[in-house]
């Protein structure tokens, strides 16, 4: 038994050989117990392999279609998400469809932990679909195939719920983010809400000094490397390759911290770590088509919000064809896809809010402050706030106007008005944003646009250079058994392979271990030299971190030389007096639907009843707020459900609140004007309406200022006194009886 520390009998020499002892004995067990952690992961890793459909997924899921079976087959699958006993699901409620990443991993990500996309959505009782993937492509599959497969699966989801309020609202993540966002464009009649969370649609965008990954493709010479990796993988590009990108962007991590922290809490931290390596290791493939076309047209090329990219059969990917709401969830602690990479497309697409509004668009934001890029999926703790108001509230984003905003997030507290209107511990706003919002967080000068402008005609000459003179070498000599080996010797993979129970050498690994776990003796926590361990950690983070910055300011200061050179940008056939802009120009044919629209709108401003003059009403006094409140949506659901006879759909309410808004936009003066003619003579029905109104404007704040003086104005269009008008059953009844006629 170890002496005394605080009163050692041989004095400090004493006591520090005490502590010496005790913190040997913890370093030799813990040292033993980690090892047996890597061996349960490379055991893990290969089982995880064996599989024939891997994933990550906690929840048990039920087969609804196999794409290799599809006429054009691809290795996604459609499931739908079976849910625990104790949720419980309503079946008419808009389904939520997530869709993974296929970015070097396999799937499940979006519902590995309880506070996922996936167990959010569930608990707000939405039935919840997942389109996965296996490990290998099939033949021929390209990403217009997918494309066309997950068009299928969405398809297929909308007729499993026919009685459903609202289209399916899909979540892309990272790389299945860009995915979603094209075939919403192609196929817009399919989608409810889109939400599209760490996902680079704008690849070049960012901000000096941060996020060098997006000079990764110039530094590498563009796209002819993945090329030779394909070439080299038999037609196929191995996702470790991905992975190992992934984690250059933190070596620290990478290289010790992920493995000290297992190592210094390896009496708590195994299951985490096990869990999450389950996922990490789980590398998969890619066609040499898939990637080359990721790579091309949107890393290196940027191509999809410019509306350069085209289907084989000529129809070109314009996002601005979306109906559909677009939540885009990013944060400023991710380090693959910043907020720049992830908001930037907006800016590149319209010239401001009007047009936006002109294509009929809602889009809304939020920007995290912290959370990590897998942070934005697993939704563990930090970012899971977001998910489950986003999957509350979905309504709410569907049936907002037209626009431009941000998603803000407010704990409830004691003082929170109607926090009972509110679901959740968190009250969510929709608050009105313009592009300068988004211009704000930084991005590119005319210059460096240049500079990613030569870059990718730099790609486009080294790819078709060495499809001309070596891929035909390459391919004549590389076998698919030469392929299947060099993966499997890919270091990442052999780091698993290497500590598994196929190594001899550990063998006796697990026996140690055992004997360790029974005669555990943990250091205590004021050790001397366990804080030496800490800090011997944080020193080498921070060497780490030291070197990682010099290299990405190495990175930048390279890719900024060598193609903001004048020379270069000439050979490339860059012109160094133009101002680059990738924003499309409005078609014509959608300029003379939109004028024919505007046309229709403006000829039924006197057209509709007491419906539509209420929800004019609201609008226009709302819009002085500049943000819309969930409590208030609560609010006009709770009038909704206190009338009888015949009610809106949630679509058919979106329309009249579009076209209200739209109404208030094109003509404001003479949309108020015609309120009186919308209304009934009954001063009953007209008082009780009223109340309805201002019951919901008062239901997220209290009514002052601008908004006051529009209601006041409102009261006198609806011929009533403000201060008279009383919400008595007799009036309700009668406002009842009018709706329902």
């Amino acid at each position: 038994m170890l002496m005394d520390k605080a009163t050692p009998p041989g004095g400090p020499l004493s006591g520090f050989v005490a502590s010496a002892v005790e913190y040997m004995i913890d370093a030799g067990q813990r040292s033993v117990l980690f090892l047996d952690v890597l061996r349960r992961r490379g055991d893990q890793y290969r089982e995880h392999a064996a599989q024939t459909a891997p994933h990550v997924l906690q929840y048990a899921a039920e087969l609804i279609i196999d794409g290799r079976k599809l006429d054009e087959p691809v290795n996604y699958v459609l499931v739908r998400i079976i849910p625990p006993t104790d949720i419980e699901i309503d079946p008419d409620r808009r389904p939520f469809i997530v869709v993974d990443p296929r970015a070097g991993h396999g799937p499940g990500i979006g519902g590995f932990k309880a506070d996922s996309e996936i167990g959010v959505a569930l608990k707000a009782g939405h039935p919840c679909y997942f389109i996965g993937f296996l490990p290998e492509p099939m033949p021929g599959q390209t990403i217009e195939r997918i494309a066309r497969a997950e068009a299928l699966f969405i398809e297929k989801v909308i007729s499993l719920h026919p009685k459903a309020d609202g289209k399916p609202c899909v979540i892309g993540n990272c790389q299945a983010g860009w995915a979603v966002m094209i075939i919403a464009s192609l196929r817009p009649e399919l989608f409810g809400p889109v939400i599209i969370a760490g996902a680079p649609l704008a690849y070049w965008a960012g901000v000096r000094g941060k996020y060098p990954m997006r000079y990764l493709g110039g530094l590498l010479g563009g796209g002819w490397l993945t090329a030779l990796t394909c070439d080299l993988g038999a037609g196929k590009f191995d996702g470790a390759w991905l992975v190992q990108n992934f984690e250059s962007q933190n070596p620290s991590n990478t290289l010790w911290t992920k493995q000290y922290n297992v190592y210094s809490k390896v009496d708590t931290e195994a299951e985490r770590y096990l869990d999450f390596e389950r996922w990490w290791g789980g590398h998969v493939n890619l066609n040499a088509e898939e990637i080359q076309f990721i790579v091309d047209e949107l890393f290196v090329g940027n191509n999809l919000a410019a509306g350069r990219i085209r289907m084989s059969d000529g129809q070109a990917v314009d996002l601005r064809n979306i109906r559909s709401p677009i939540v885009v969830f990013c944060s400023k602690g991710d380090n693959i896809t910043p907020p720049q990479q992830a908001l930037h497309w907006i800016l590149d697409l319209y010239a401001d809010v009007d047009e936006i509004r002109a294509y009929g668009q809602t889009i809304v934001y939020t920007v995290h402050e912290s959370v990590g890029h897998l942070g934005i999926f697993v939704s563990g703790g930090i970012a899971k706030k977001e998910h489950a108001e986003f999957s509350s509230n979905i309504d709410l984003i569907d049936i907002l106007p037209p626009g431009l905003y941000e998603a803000t997030f407010e704990a409830k507290g004691a003082d929170t008005t109607n926090a009972d209107l509110a679901a959740g511990q968190w009250v969510m706003r929709c608050e009105a944003r313009t592009l300068d919002d988004i211009r704000a967080m930084g991005g590119n000068s005319l210059e460096d646009e240049r500079r990613f402008a030569a870059a990718k005609r730099v790609s486009e000459i080294n790819l078709a250079a060495y499809r001309k003179f070596l891929q035909p070498w390459i391919r004549g000599m590389v076998t698919p058994q030469m392929a299947e080996l060099a993966r499997n010797l890919h270091p990442l993979r052999l780091q698993y392979e290497a500590f598994s129970s196929q190594n001899p050498l550990m063998s006796m690994v697990k026996s140690l271990a055992d004997q360790v776990s029974k005669d555990r003796k943990q250091v205590s926590t004021d050790n001397p030299l366990l804080a030496f361990q800490e800090q011997a950690s944080r020193q080498i983070v921070h060497a780490l971190d030291s070197w990682r910055d010099s290299q990405e300011a190495l990175s930048e200061a390279t890719f900024l030389a060598v193609y903001g050179s004048p020379a270069l940008q000439a050979a490339a056939g860059i012109d160094l007096q133009s101002t680059p802009s990738r924003s499309p120009e409005m078609s014509a044919a959608h300029r003379e639907m939109l004028n024919r629209r505007i046309a229709e709108l403006k000829s039924r401003i006197g057209e509709g009843g007491l419906r539509e003059a209420a929800i004019r009403s609201l609008l226009y006094v709302g819009s002085a707020r500049g943000m819309v409140d969930e409590r208030s949506l609560e609010a006009l659901r709770n009038v909704h459900r206190s009338n009888v006879g015949a009610r809106l759909t949630l679509s058919e309410f979106k329309m009249v609140v579009r076209e209200q808004f739209f109404m208030l936009l094109l003509d404001q003066e003479g949309a108020l004007t015609a309120i009186p003619k919308l209304l009934p003579d009954d001063s009953n029905i007209r008082q009780t309406a009223f109340a309805k109104v201002g019951e919901v404007l008062s239901a997220s704040a209290t009514i002052s200022g601008e908004v006051a003086q529009r209601l006041k104005r409102v009261a006198e269009l609806f011929g009533v006194d403000a201060n008279e008008v009383s919400d008595n059953a007799s009036s309700l009844s009668s406002f009842d009886q009018a709706k329902a006629s």
